[in-house]
């Protein structure tokens, strides 16, 4: 899933929340509903898909017990795993379509179930974090938090399950059974990664994921991308602020380089992440595992050359894509990579360009 670090820098607090979970630890029964107010525009002013989505003033979610989420699991059984990171290890679970009451394992419908390690208060913080943030935001491109589970020695989040696991298992295909990537598709994944980052960044609060990466990117049945694992957002600078001093914490090689060398958070920290993602798309090769070197560092002299980015190219999806649409998506992406935050695009320019692209056809 990625390896996350924390680096410690004195007197940070990594919590995004700017209010708390007002319900308390549940209890072995029947789940509650957790259905507070209206929700309201993201962002009034703004036009395109990029912002077509809701905060709500407070997280809309399902309340289960320990008791109901074991249940769904068949008790947490082994073969029901569908994945494990730092946080801890996502199940297999089932409940009523309409309901989304817990169902017996096998019936209904099928969603994910985050049940964390409970080894530090950080891993508190950071469930808190998206039950708090991912809770109140709805868009087609932003996973959809269900629920959650509060116990005394238990928490434990419900999303909708994604049939084609994340990104990186199919680009990276560490699973030799799934197929390779087309262009087409790989554009529809990135332009709907795209959306949904410019959603989080001309929000009011302007969210900042701080972990967006292949592996946080998850994918339907029809490969429509959904960002996932909010543990790590912060929300954004304000009054006039260009940053946000914090804790510096997320994934080797995806991290922008001023945040790692100062703690100072940008909302184009996560342009640069997004930069590192779309490389990794264009060649299909890990920002953090190509050989002895630094994937970006060898990519970068080839990415604007007019003849040498075919060598970062992907082989897989050769004559797939015209020599145009290629140059200007390498274009983009060192543009991404920029050193300084203020040099890259922001995310609404990011789908914009990605959208002309995608209108270019392959040369015949």
């Amino acid at each position: 899933m990625g390896n996350c670090f924390v680096s410690k820098m004195g007197n940070s607090n990594p919590s995004i929340s700017d209010r708390s979970i007002t319900t308390g630890p549940s209890t072995a029964g029947t789940s509650n509903n957790y259905n507070n107010g209206g929700g309201y525009s993201a962002t009034s002013s703004s036009e395109g898909t990029c912002c077509d989505g809701e905060i709500w003033p407070t997280p809309t979610l399902k309340i289960y017990s320990f008791a109901d989420l074991k249940r769904s699991t068949a008790n947490f059984k082994p073969d029901s795993v569908l994945g494990k990171g730092y946080f801890g290890t996502v199940f297999k679970g089932w409940v009523d379509k309409k309901t989304l009451v817990p169902c017996k394992f096998g019936t209904g419908m099928i969603v994910a179930i985050k049940k964390f390690d409970l080894e530090s208060l950080q891993t508190y913080t950071e469930w808190e974090s998206e039950v708090n943030l991912l809770g109140r935001l709805s868009h087609p491109n932003l996973v959809k938090l269900l629920g959650y589970c509060w116990g005394d020695k238990e928490v434990l989040l419900v999303y909708e399950y994604m049939q084609k696991g994340s990104l990186a298992d199919h680009l990276f295909r560490e699973n030799p059974a799934i197929e390779p990537l087309s262009w087409d598709i790989r554009l529809k994944i990135v332009i709907g990664a795209a959306r949904g980052l410019a959603f989080l960044h001309t929000s009011e609060k302007k969210i900042i994921h701080r972990d967006f990466k292949a592996y946080n990117i998850l994918l339907d049945v029809n490969y429509n991308p959904k960002i996932s694992n909010f543990c790590l957002a912060k929300l954004g600078p304000s009054g006039g602020n260009s940053h946000v001093t914090t804790q510096i914490i997320g994934t080797y090689g995806y991290i922008a380089p001023e945040y790692a060398a100062t703690g100072h958070l940008y909302v184009k920290s996560d342009v640069y992440s997004f930069g590192v993602v779309l490389l990794e798309i264009l060649s299909g090769l890990r920002a953090h595992g190509y050989g002895q070197r630094n994937l970006i560092d060898w990519a970068r002299p080839h990415l604007s050359h007019r003849r040498k980015w075919k060598t970062i190219m992907d082989a897989r999806i050769k004559g797939q894509y015209s020599s145009e649409a290629a140059l200007q998506a390498t274009n983009l992406c060192l543009r991404c990579l920029e050193y300084e935050p203020r040099k890259r695009p922001s995310m609404k320019e990011v789908v914009e360009e990605l959208e002309q692209i995608e209108t270019m056809k392959k040369e015949p």
